[in-house]
């Protein structure tokens, strides 16, 4: 890792603002005693999105078995599961008159399952409760387990999210428990197991890799059946976390875009404040 500090640059700048929902959603959350990736994460956007009204919910719990070293949410052992949280969510869905939704969870490796019949009961309850709202699920790689993926397939998403975050040469460094080649087999599996379902992935730029590294790692998500991309600016936690390598300019996110649209990718968002669920419904909608 480089410990020099790297200066952030005066364009990126994350706006301070909180809208009329900003409140009211917090207040929902926690009377709901539920969670939110953009509270755990320290996600830039979450002044924008609760005053706008809308949340990414995070399910089965707040405790990560995992270590990724870019990453804010707790890594303490995960405590039981939460068997009504579900409906729980179902009902804030409502309450927010949400028409899309992106669903989203900590990895749970201690499960057998990895939390794949949570995600499904969520899925089936918030359609249960707002038949016309789009769910979009942002899945862990569930340890490889294609029995896993399909249960939550089965359940009917209307968009599979799987996050590739970085490029192959920094996966020990960056997420030590996952594999390069695992996430790209999941996406493969649940493009070809239910063709209707788009698939989407996401990565994070800043953290060491070459803009050529990059553009492998996205041929190889198309070549994998991905079809929705998001790639946004790293921006660490905390000095204890990876550090930012370097910050790129608009305009070279506008060259990852206009590359991924040429490989292929129906759907491209990529700016230094994208992240996987960041105007999530009016991206799929295009």
């Amino acid at each position: 890792m480089n410990s020099i500090p790297v200066k952030r640059p005066d364009w990126l700048k994350v706006k301070a603002f909180r809208g009329e929902g900003y409140g009211s959603i917090r207040k929902l959350l926690r009377e709901k005693g539920l969670h939110t990736v953009c509270q755990e994460a320290l996600c830039p956007n979450i002044g924008e999105c609760f005053g706008n009204g809308t949340a990414t919910f995070l399910i089965l719990g707040d405790s990560c078995t995992r270590n990724c070293t870019f990453c804010n949410v707790s890594s303490t052992a995960p405590c039981g599961l939460d068997i009504d949280e579900p409906q729980r969510v179902a009902e804030a869905v409502q309450a927010m008159g949400l028409d899309y939704v992106v669903i989203t969870s900590v990895t749970r490796d201690d499960l057998a399952d990895g939390g794949a019949s949570i995600y499904a009961k969520t899925i089936k309850s918030i359609k249960s409760a707002r038949p016309h709202c789009k769910v979009e699920v942002l899945i862990p790689d569930f340890q490889g387990d294609y029995e896993c993926l399909k249960i939550v397939l089965d359940a009917g998403p209307d968009v599979l999210n799987h996050n590739l975050e970085t490029i192959k040469r920094l996966y020990l460094e960056v997420r030590p428990q996952s594999d390069y080649f695992r996430s790209l087999e999941l996406l493969e599996k649940a493009s070809k197991y239910l063709t209707k379902i788009p698939t989407k992935s996401g990565l994070m730029v800043g953290l060491g890799e070459t803009l050529e590294e990059l553009k492998v790692a996205l041929r190889d998500l198309r070549e994998h059946g991905c079809r929705f991309l998001t790639v946004g600016q790293y921006l660490a936690p905390s000095k204890q976390h990876h550090p930012v390598i370097r910050y790129y300019h608009p305009d070279e996110f506008k060259e990852i875009e206009d590359y991924a649209r040429s490989i292929g990718f129906e759907n491209a968002f990529c700016a230094p404040l994208v992240r996987s669920s960041y105007h999530a419904g009016e991206r799929a909608q295009r």
